[in-house]
């Protein structure tokens, strides 16, 4: 029997897409061979690789001034390769959200970018997403979506005339998107998406143009990508295999309209337990910017939080867990976590704090 998963990535798959795999795995629709073991310069790959281009960029309603490429190196190898490929010389700007920001902008100093921070929610612990507005006339302005450890998350996306920089990992394909303000979204698609080993992103193709005079190692610039069809060298086939499947479950599920309305249902569900738990569990996120994707929250007695967490885990509930650098507990409702399992989750919650008030 298989445990309700909670993890933050990599996180759960629908059980439609694994057993799809599962029958797939060892002889692919019976050709007699592995998907693993084809070469991704055969007919049969190339079918499931630009499917997998075809139906993501379908999904998001995304028009052909945008190039959609896959890497491996994850979304963290992204960090370094947008100052590498759009930095321009100029000034660079950044809204710190949390780790993943922090992170992306330690690379782009160490590549010289002038980076400049013009929001920040550190002092208070990264519980908000604060207000700004961008600059411009920048290279670029930059965001992360939504903050898989402290459970904030944009209800819309800043407006700004410079080329807005999407870092969407876990909340990627969890609802429709308005393209017209963003140059590049991209995300590594482990969380709502598909399996590790696989990043995707959507670039504009103005910005691509940007890549193309630098002096930066083929593997690392955006326009070698473009050339070959994100397969200048071997791509992660599994993943893109995976992630084709992904796509397709999505489209079967309604699409993303369908899933934003599932995905509010499940968080609403959760977060009206904490809040009326009369304090016993304390939700870590500002109200207004809490994130559909992971339900950050603490017990109030500290104490208790083991307890639960080897509660859950008996009664077939794991990745629970808060991160290290947050403690407390997390709840990642992703995707392919159906409120079911979320209503699951919140009966044990009311029964825990009944018993343990």
């Amino acid at each position: 029997m298989r445990v309700i998963n909670f993890s933050a990535g990599p996180s759960n798959l629908p059980d439609e897409v694994l057993k799809e795999a599962q029958e797939n795995l060892f002889d692919y629709h019976q050709k007699g061979f592995s998907i693993m073991e084809v070469s991704h310069r055969g007919k049969i790959f190339e079918e499931v690789h630009f499917e997998a281009m075809k139906l993501a960029k379908q999904l998001y309603e995304v028009n052909d001034d945008y190039e959609i490429l896959f890497f491996q190196g994850g979304a963290s190898l992204q960090f370094a390769m947008i100052p590498m490929n759009l930095s321009l010389g100029g000034i660079s700007e950044f809204a710190n959200t949390g780790v993943w920001t922090k992170k992306a902008i330690k690379e782009a100093q160490i590549l010289k970018v002038n980076t400049q921070i013009v929001a920040s929610s550190e002092d208070s612990g990264f519980d908000h997403i604060p207000n700004f507005k961008f600059s411009d006339d920048v290279d670029y302005a930059y965001i992360c979506s939504n903050n898989t450890i402290y459970g904030t998350q944009y209800n819309n996306y800043p407006i700004t005339k410079s080329p807005l920089i999407v870092d969407a990992s876990s909340d990627f394909f969890s609802k429709k998107l308005d393209f017209s303000n963003i140059a590049m979204l991209f995300g590594g698609v482990q969380k709502n998406a598909g399996i590790s080993g696989l990043a995707c992103a959507f670039i504009r193709k103005d910005m691509i143009e940007r890549s193309k005079s630098k002096n930066i190692p083929s593997m690392l610039k955006y326009s070698v990508y473009v050339e070959n069809d994100s397969m200048f060298n071997t791509p992660a086939t599994f993943a893109i295999y995976m992630f084709n499947l992904e796509m397709k479950w999505l489209l079967n599920q309604g699409g993303l309209d369908k899933i934003n309305e599932q995905n509010i249902q499940k968080a609403k569900f959760l977060y009206e337990i904490i809040d009326q738990s009369e304090g016993f569990y304390q939700g870590y996120a500002k109200k207004e910017d809490r994130s559909l994707m992971n339900v950050s929250f603490n017990i109030a007695d500290k104490n208790l939080e083991s307890k639960f967490l080897q509660e859950a885990e008996e009664n077939g509930m794991i990745g629970l867990k808060g991160h290290k650098i947050l403690g407390g507990i997390r709840a990642s409702i992703y995707n392919s976590i159906d409120l079911k399992k979320v209503q699951i989750l919140g009966e044990f919650m009311k029964d825990f704090a009944k018993k343990n008030a």
